[in-house]
């Protein structure tokens, strides 16, 4: 299995490690004590350790630890372990998305 990566090149898989799904967002509540602290625990409870098992395309963290160090977001089939695209997370610098084998 090959990756993309968008700073690197196509690289051996065995440089990157897997981070787990990349769609779950953080809880976003006010710090004005009006939120249920059960409702918060609920939704924290869910955001750190609640993911569906897809069968096909999902978003995934990735780190490229043996090359650029860079924090990887890609598109992959969990069926067909095919790359769709990798492109670089939020906030580790701009990139385009590449698609798998370009």
């Amino acid at each position: 299995m090959r990756i993309a990566c968008p700073f690197c090149g196509e690289r051996e898989n065995g440089e990157f490690t897997y981070l787990g799904d990349a769609s779950p967002e953080r809880p976003n509540f006010a710090v004005d004590g009006r939120e249920s602290p059960d409702r918060v625990e609920d939704a924290f409870y869910d955001y750190v350790y609640l993911r569906d098992n897809v069968a096909g395309v999902m978003r995934e963290y990735w780190y490229h630890g043996g090359g650029c160090r860079s924090w990887l977001v890609a598109e992959r089939n969990t069926v067909t372990h095919e790359f769709i695209s990798v492109t670089a997370a939020p906030g580790a610098g701009a990139a385009s998305a590449v698609r798998a084998g370009e």
